[in-house]
């Protein structure tokens, strides 16, 4: 570590406890961007105290952030500040933030300039921002798909009832199978607008073990996984019992597990997890306690242009696929007041459920 002067802020008592006391996470370095002060939101932050990381070097703190820091020394160069918006900062200890930050040169006639960093981290407005656009969508595309299924329902159902009547009036045995293929079609078409509406029954719920559905689920992933495909558990023990419909969250929690396994073409890893976070924002409404279901798999992730539509039905990167799975497994978790988030990056997708753990 580089050695630290004292720092004027350290000298003036009344500054100091303006600072220990924001909120937000403020830092300060010294002309040659050492670290010389943090305040306690900042430990916060960092989840390391001051006397651990005092005198670091400010790349050493921000990793992989080139342009930031480049920005920074020129800031302090050119003693102009600037402010910058949601910036992804890796943190040392393999943390990744999203936060609003503003730079402020501190020049004085007698001594160098220094550096006041502010932090105020947004990753959880961006996420309740993300969860309410999230059931927007949802709602939207079923109010449009009740529309449209009205619209094929009752022709479709004309059509079908019109084939059986020709059908009992035909003798001829070929012209009967032609009937038979009009009947059979229809009914596949009523099935894929009966599939696209979601859910159509409400959630018995009770008292649920994640852990045992989640055993389930993996049960059953494991009965037609390829050979190079390993499926791993990483369960808290803590979590406690839920009040949900089993029935339902199996299947939900089985169509991302399938689509994990899809993924990954053969080879890789898809690992189960059960967490509990606490104090988290599902629909605008606060809970204390929610169940966290986490379904991981190391494939070659979603495309970003593809990641803020894969909850709408029909939307597939498989040409095999009927963009069904997500949109269904959606529903199922919002009717039991929970949300399912995604995030992806090349060799890791996270598909989450997060799920109130207090009754709804």
């Amino acid at each position: 570590m580089t050695q630290v002067t004292q720092d004027p802020i350290e000298q003036n008592a009344l500054f100091k406890r303006i600072l220990d006391n924001a909120n937000t996470a403020i830092l300060v370095f010294d002309p040659q961007l050492c670290l010389s002060y943090l305040n306690p939101a900042g430990e916060m932050l960092f989840a390391l105290s001051l006397h651990r990381i005092k005198g670091s070097r400010l790349d050493v703190l921000f990793t992989d952030s080139n342009k930031f820091i480049r920005n920074v020394e020129q800031a302090l160069g050119s003693n102009h500040p600037f402010t910058e918006r949601e910036l992804v900062f890796s943190l040392p200890n393999n943390r990744q933030i999203t936060a609003d930050c503003t730079v402020t040169p501190l020049a004085s006639e007698d001594a160098d300039a220094t550096l006041l960093v502010e932090l105020a981290q947004v990753d959880r407005q961006l996420r309740i921002a993300r969860e309410e656009h999230l059931l927007a969508q949802h709602s939207a595309t079923r109010d449009v798909i009740r529309g449209l299924a009205h619209e094929i329902k009752n022709p479709l159902g004309g059509m079908r009832g019109a084939a059986q009547l020709l059908q009992a009036e035909l003798e001829d045995e070929q012209l009967r199978e032609y009937t038979g293929i009009i009947i059979q079609e229809a009914d596949l078409l009523q099935n894929l607008m009966n599939r696209m509406l979601g859910p159509n029954t409400l959630p018995q719920k009770k008292s649920t073990n994640i852990h045992e559905l989640l055993e389930r689920v993996r049960q059953l992933v494991k009965t037609e996984l390829p050979r190079g495909i390993e499926i791993l558990r990483d369960y808290d023990p803590s979590l406690p019992n839920i009040y949900a419909d089993p029935d339902q969250l199996i299947q939900a929690v089985l169509n991302l597990a399938s689509n994990a396994v899809q993924a990954l073409k053969g080879e890789g890893t898809i690992i189960l997890r059960s967490r509990i976070q606490r104090q988290i924002t599902l629909g605008q409404k606060r809970h204390k306690l929610a169940a966290c279901i986490e379904v991981i798999d190391n494939g070659p992730g979603i495309e970003p242009a593809m990641l803020d539509r894969i909850f709408y039905p029909m939307v597939t990167g498989r040409a095999d696929g009927t963009g069904l799975g997500l949109p269904i497994a959606q529903a199922l978790i919002n009717q039991h007041g929970g949300l399912i988030e995604c995030s992806s990056r090349p060799g890791e997708t996270v598909f989450t459920i997060l799920l109130p753990l207090e009754k709804t």
